[in-house]
């Protein structure tokens, strides 16, 4: 079933779900870790990991949101969920969208900006500029930071549903049934 039911997922939304988990999972790790290397070809290591996945990830989500938009609809909300819970998944989940569009805007700043990319998929020679001369490097970090937050307050709502009030929520977001 690749479309959604009213009762879960389809394997498309789900597939776009966990794939997009991932590999922002691997986008703040190797973020967080290139923003605190010291040497330069530590960081540039991990910046030519970051920014093809980031470029992925925004591929990910333009493709979300045309899939919900254009070809699919949600399931219908969870049993017996009050509806102050779902108006705050509601918003989570848009929160998100907003977050990596930006993160990404952000990111596609710092590069055009700085002329890091010469140096970071350019011949060995050019040094990687100092980002945080950059304007949008400050938004870029902050994003960093609120979307590891989103990321807790999801998983953590996710968890709740499972184990707390045993609705099977996890259930909605995985192949088959």
């Amino acid at each position: 079933m690749l479309k959604s039911r009213p009762d879960r997922y389809g394997a498309i939304a789900v597939s776009i779900h966990w794939l997009s988990a991932v590999l922002i999972l691997a986008l703040l790790g190797s973020g967080f870790r290139a923003a605190n290397a010291m040497d330069a070809a530590t960081k540039v290591g991990l910046l030519r990991f970051h920014i093809p996945v980031a470029l992925v990830i925004l591929l990910l989500t333009v493709l979300r949101i045309v899939w919900w938009w254009r070809f699919d609809r949600k399931p219908a909300p969870v049993p017996a969920s009050p509806r102050w819970q779902e108006r705050l998944a509601g918003f989570v989940h848009v929160a998100f969208y907003i977050f990596i569009l930006g993160m990404v805007a952000s990111g596609i700043g710092m590069m055009i900006l700085s002329g890091a990319a010469s140096a970071v998929f350019g011949a060995a020679g050019p040094t990687l500029p100092d980002f945080t001369a950059y304007p949008p490097r400050g938004p870029h970090g902050l994003g960093a930071f609120l979307l590891v937050g989103l990321l807790v307050f999801h998983a953590g709502a996710a968890l709740y549903h499972q184990f707390v009030r045993r609705d099977h929520l996890l259930r909605r977001m995985w192949y088959g049934g």
